[in-house]
C-alpha cells in the first residue's frame, strides 16, 4: 500500500488542505478531499456564500460526503487533460471509484465568454470489487430542508429560503443521509442542481454527460503549447489557473477558498474568492505565454471596464467588476482546524496599492499589442492613470502585501509606478503624443534612479521594502521580472544574496518580510510564500547560475500535492500546506519559471 492509498490522516478533526484535488465550470468551483467528501462549494459563483463549508468547520460546516462506511484508504487523480476528479476509495470488503465534476455542455468552448446558468455537480459512483457499504450524506451548511421531488429530492436552506436546490440521484434518497449496500460492478449517479430556470430531468446520460465534460476540457487544451521543464505540471497549471477564471466576464479570482490559514491558529485568514488586478495580470501573462491568449485578453477587456466605469481603480473586485463587498467576521465557523476568524469580504478594497497603475497600464499595453484599440474615452482615463503615477510614486501606500498599518513609500509600488510610466510613454507613441512620451519616459527614469539610490542599505548590502530605508522585502525579486532594474546589476544581485539570507527559511522557501522588521498590524506569523521562491529562481536564472535555479524550481514542483495543487504557503517545518487553496500565484509562478529556465537554456546553449 502506498502513502496514497492510506487512510486520509487527520489533525484536529480536519484532512488536511493538500488532501484535496479541486473542480470548476467557469462560474464556480469545489474542494473534493481523499474522504469522498465536498467541503467546500460556493454556489451559484466563487463569491456567493458557501453551500458547503466544512472546510472551515467540521461540524457546523456542511459537506456532500460518498463515501465507504468505514473508510480504510483511499487516492486520488485526474481524468488526464480535465478538470474531472477521480476518487478511489477502500472499504473491509470492497473498493469504490467516484468520480466528481462540474458539468459542461456538449460543444462549450472555455475560451468564450459564457453567461452563468444552472450550474451543476455531477458525482458518479462504481464500485469495483467486493462489496461496500456506501454513505452519502448531504448537509449544506446554515440548515437543510429535504423534500421529496420527482427523481430526488429538494433541499431547502434556512439561511437563504430563496434559494433551492435538487439531487437527482440513481439512488433511491431516504433523506439527507443514506446508506447503500452495494456490489462489485454497481453504478450509480447523483446529481445535484442549481441556478435559474425550473428543475427538470436532466436531458443526458451521467455518461455522456462527463463525456462532454472532459471534451470541453481537452478541446480548450488545443491551445497550449509548452516545451520546457516540468511539463506535466505546467499543463495541470493551466488547467487550474483556468478554473478561477469566471468566464462570464473574464475576471480572474485569486483562489477559491477564503479564510484558510497562513498559520494554524493565527489569525491571518483572508478571503481571495475576488480579482485582484496584481493577481489575476500576473495570472493572464502566464497564460498568455503558454498559447491561452483569449484568457489574457478576456481578463484585460474587464480591467479596462472596471477602469472605464470608476474615477481610480481599486485594487481588487467581485467577479462582475464592482466592489466587492465588506469585510467582517463569520462567528458561527471556527475556522480550519481552529484558525479563527473566517472572513467573508475583504478590506484591502479600500486600500491604496501604487502598483494598481502599473499592472493597468501594462495590461493596456498588451491589449494594443494583441491588437486591440483604445478609444479617445479610454486613453484619457488612462492618461489619469499615468498622471496619478507621477504624481504618487513618492506617497505611501500599503504595498503588495496589503499591510494594515499607516502606509509607507514601498519600493515595489514606485517600480509599479515606473512600469506605468514606460508603459504609458509606449502608449503615447501610438497615440501621436511625443510630449507625453518624452516626459514619462523621464519620470520611470528618475524613479529607477531613486529606487537604486535611497531604497540601497550598504549596510544590509541590498534594496529594501522603502524608499529611505527598512527591511529586505522578498518583492524585490520581482523588479527585474517587470523590467525595471535588471537582473544581472550589481545591487539586484546583491539583494537576492541578502533575500536568501535574511529571509531563508530551508530547502529554497521564503518568507515575504520579517514582520518584526517590516510591521504589518497583525499579530502572528505566517508561512513560506511559494511564489517569492519562484522568483528567486527566475533571478538565479536571470544570474547565470542556471543549475541552482533549476533545482530550485524543481523543488518547488515537488512540493505539489498529488494531483498537482499547490497553495498559498507551505510550513517550513513540516511541509505542510497553508493558506487559500490552490493558489493562482504560485501556479503562474509553475508557468512563468519553466518557460523563464527554458529560454535561459536555450541561450545559454547558443552562446
Amino acid at each position: 500500500m502506498t502513502i496514497a492509498d492510506q487512510l486520509p490522516r487527520r489533525q484536529n478533526g480536519y484532512l488536511p488542505i493538500e488532501d484535496h484535488g479541486l473542480i470548476g465550470d467557469g462560474s464556480t468551483a469545489a474542494l473534493v478531499g481523499r474522504d469522498g467528501a465536498i467541503s467546500w462549494l460556493c454556489v451559484p459563483r466563487f463569491d456567493s456564500e458557501p453551500l458547503f463549508c466544512a472546510l472551515l468547520d467540521r461540524e457546523r460546516g456542511g459537506a456532500f460526503t460518498v463515501a465507504p462506511e468505514p473508510l480504510t484508504g483511499a487516492r486520488q487523480h485526474y481524468e488526464p487533460h480535465t478538470a474531472i476528479l477521480i476518487t478511489e476509495m477502500t472499504g473491509p470488503e470492497g473498493r469504490v471509484r467516484v468520480t466528481d465534476c462540474l458539468t459542461l455542455r456538449a460543444g462549450a468552448d472555455l475560451s468564450e465568454d459564457a453567461p452563468a446558468g444552472r450550474g451543476e455537480l455531477l458525482r458518479m459512483i462504481e464500485v469495483l470489487e467486493g462489496r461496500v457499504k456506501l454513505r452519502v450524506r448531504v448537509q449544506p451548511w446554515g440548515g437543510l430542508r429535504c423534500f421529496p421531488r420527482a427523481g430526488g429530492l429538494g433541499i431547502g436552506l434556512e439561511r437563504r429560503p430563496e434559494f433551492e436546490l435538487h439531487l437527482g440521484s440513481s439512488l433511491p434518497l431516504e433523506g439527507s443521509e443514506s446508506l447503500y449496500d452495494l456490489a462489485a460492478g454497481a453504478r450509480h449517479h447523483l446529481l445535484l442542481s442549481w441556478g435559474t430556470g425550473p428543475h427538470r430531468f436532466h436531458p443526458h446520460t451521467p455518461g455522456e454527460t462527463l463525456a462532454a465534460t472532459a471534451a470541453v476540457w481537452r478541446d480548450w487544451l488545443r491551445h497550449y503549447h509548452y516545451e520546457g521543464p516540468q511539463e506535466a505540471l505546467v499543463r495541470r497549471s493551466a488547467i487550474t489557473l483556468k478554473l478561477m477564471d469566471y468566464t462570464a466576464t473574464g475576471a480572474m479570482i485569486a483562489a477559491p477558498t477564503s479564510s484558510l490559514p497562513e498559520a494554524i491558529g493565527g489569525p491571518r485568514n483572508w478571503d481571495y474568492r475576488y480579482a485582484w488586478i496584481r493577481d489575476a495580470a500576473f495570472s493572464v501573462y502566464a497564460l498568455d505565454r503558454i498559447g491561452m491568449g483569449h484568457e489574457a485578453a478576456g481578463f484585460l477587456g474587464w480591467v479596462l471596464d472596471a477602469v472605464d466605469r470608476a474615477g481610480r481603480p481599486r485594487v481588487l473586485y467581485d467577479v462582475d467588476g464592482q466592489s466587492p463587498p465588506p469585510e467582517f467576521i463569520e462567528t458561527g465557523l471556527e475556522g480550519y482546524r481552529g484558525s479563527a476568524p473566517v472572513r467573508w469580504g475583504n478590506a484591502a478594497a479600500n486600500q491604496r496599492q501604487h502598483d494598481v497603475f502599473g499592472e493597468i497600464l501594462d495590461c493596456a499595453y498588451r491589449w494594443v499589442r494583441w491588437g486591440g484599440t483604445l478609444d479617445d474615452a479610454l486613453w484619457a482615463r488612462l492618461r489619469r492613470l499615468v498622471e496619478a503615477a507621477a504624481a504618487e510614486w513618492q506617497t505611501p501606500d500599503h504595498g503588495i502585501w496589503e499591510v494594515r498599518t499607516p502606509g509607507r513609500p514601498f519600493t515595489y509600488s514606485a517600480a509599479l509606478c515606473a512600469v506605468a510610466l514606460d508603459r504609458g510613454a509606449r502608449l503615447a507613441q501610438g497615440k501621436g503624443s511625443q510630449g507625453d512620451a518624452e516626459r514619462w519616459q523621464k519620470e520611470a527614469a528618475r524613479i529607477r534612479n531613486a529606487i537604486l539610490e535611497h531604497a540601497w542599505d550598504p549596510r544590509l548590502q541590498s534594496l529594501t521594502e522603502h524608499l529611505g530605508g527598512g527591511g529586505i522585502d522578498a518583492s524585490l525579486l520581482a523588479l527585474p521580472l517587470r523590467g525595471v532594474i535588471p537582473t544581472d546589476h550589481p545591487k539586484m544581485v546583491a539583494t537576492t544574496r541578502a533575500v536568501i539570507r535574511r529571509l531563508g527559511a530551508g530547502d529554497g522557501l521564503l518568507y515575504r518580510y520579517l514582520p518584526e522588521e517590516s510591521p504589518d498590524g497583525l499579530p502572528g506569523h505566517e508561512g513560506a510564500f511559494l511564489l517569492c521562491s519562484f522568483w528567486l529562481a527566475d533571478n538565479l536564472a536571470g544570474q547565470g547560475r542556471l543549475d541552482e535555479a533549476g533545482d530550485l524550481y524543481d523543488s518547488l514542483c515537488a512540493r505539489a500535492n498529488p494531483l498537482g495543487l499547490l497553495p498559498e504557503q507551505i510550513d517550513p517545518s513540516t511541509g505542510a500546506f497553508l493558506g487559500n487553496f490552490p493558489q493562482a500565484f504560485s501556479h503562474m509562478g509553475v508557468i512563468s519559471t519553466g518557460i523563464n529556465l527554458r529560454r535561459a537554456r536555450t541561450n545559454r546553449a547558443k552562446s
